[in-house]
Formats: structure tokens, sequence, C-alpha cells
């Protein structure tokens, strides 16, 4: 039987921004180990639910993490178990209890082919705009490095259209650095809006809700409406 991959009209098209924060924002990643354990989550769990991650940035009280899914409906259980798995670390590595993260997790449909690296540089700035580093490639938990540096993560597939950037590997990773530098602001307001989906009009005319979350419309139903 086709996987829902091979059914839904948003196949190869469509890749997901996923963002989650604590519980009243306040710091939940204080050490390098803290860090270290949640990238280690992160590898379990993309593995488990099938993700390619193209670029993700953990900060001290918030992550985002661009990836691809096979199975959609599977996003929440990746997301839950993820946020479960790293609370269960956190509450016996801190002796504390309580709500860690904040309500639902944010989710935003983004059309791979044309925002796909431009997503990718707003989340790999994202300690720039924090002011933790000048540079987005000093900052150590985000795929950034991945990039600029060749260094493996473990959890970063290379973005498809990294290769875009030079023919030969060293000037591409300068290229991308200038990339990052070059940002757009209203480009960088589009992703903060999880509630609005990147794309063109016939992807966004593919999407419609499923409890609250916007999903690709399976091939031979009838569209849905994004209310």
């Amino acid at each position: 039987m086709p996987s829902y991959a091979r059914k839904h009209q948003l196949t190869n098209s469509l890749v997901y921004h996923a963002f989650n924060r604590s519980n009243g924002r306040v710091p939940i990643f204080h050490t390098e180990n803290d860090y270290d354990h949640f990238i280690k989550l992160l590898k379990v769990y993309t593995e488990r639910f099938a993700l390619k991650i193209y670029h993700w940035v953990i900060m001290d009280n918030h992550y985002h993490i661009l990836f691809e899914i096979d199975l959609p409906e599977n996003i929440s259980k990746f997301m839950a178990g993820l946020a479960r798995a790293y609370t269960h670390y956190y509450q016996k590595a801190y002796q504390s209890s309580g709500f860690l993260w904040q309500g639902r997790f944010k989710l935003q449909p983004v059309q791979k082919e044309r925002y796909l690296i431009t997503c990718g540089r707003y989340i790999e700035r994202n300690p720039v705009r924090k002011k933790f580093v000048s540079e987005a490639t000093d900052y150590p938990y985000s795929s950034c490095r991945f990039y600029t540096l060749g260094l493996s993560d473990g959890i970063t597939w290379e973005d498809p259209t990294f290769k875009n950037f030079g023919l030969e590997i060293n000037s591409r990773r300068e290229e991308y650095k200038n990339f990052l530098r070059d940002f757009d602001m209203k480009e960088e307001t589009g992703f903060r809006n999880f509630d609005k989906p990147q794309g063109n009009r016939q992807f966004i005319r593919r999407l419609f809700k499923v409890q609250g979350r916007l999903m690709p419309q399976r091939r031979g139903k009838p569209k849905g409406k994004i209310s």
C-alpha cells in the first residue's frame, strides 16, 4: 500500500518549521550537558519518526527545527515525545516539577522549493538577533556549523539548495556565511508568524486544518478551507 507521503498533494514540496518555548520563557538549557542531551533526543526521535532536519537551533528557552517528514500525521507524536523526554531529563537533573513547556508547540508549513533555505537562515540567525553572538557560525547549538565549517552533528541533513552556493566546498561555505549576513527583515517577519504558511497560492490551497494544525490534502479528496 502506498505511504501517506506518496498520496498527499505536497509530496517533495512541504517542510515544517516547528517551534517550542519554555513555560514562562525561563531558561531550561543551562549547561553544555543540557544542550547535548536535547541533541541526542532529537537524533532518537528523528530516527523513530523518519524526519529529515535541514536547519535547527536550540536557545536557552526555546528551539526551532525545520524538517521534512514522510507521515505528517506523526508530527504531534514526535513533538510530544521530544517534549516529554526532555522534561523527564530536566526534572531529574534539576530536582524540579511542573510544566516545563508553554502550551501547544507552533508549526508552520513552508514551501520547500521557495523558502527552505531562507527559513533556515531565519533559524540559524536566531542567536545573532538575540545578541548571543555577532556571527551565526560562532553559536555552537545550531545547524549553522554544519554548513559553514563542515562539522557533523548527527542530526542535520544537508539542505538540497546548499549546493547552489558554489561548486567547491570551501567557497560554498564562505558564500553561505555571506548569505547569513544578507538577511531580509520582511522575510524574517513571515517566519515569525506561525499562523501563516509560507508558500505560493497553489501551495497554500493544498493545505487544510486538522485539529488546528495545517496538513497537506490527500490526493483525490476535496479541498478544505484554511480558517
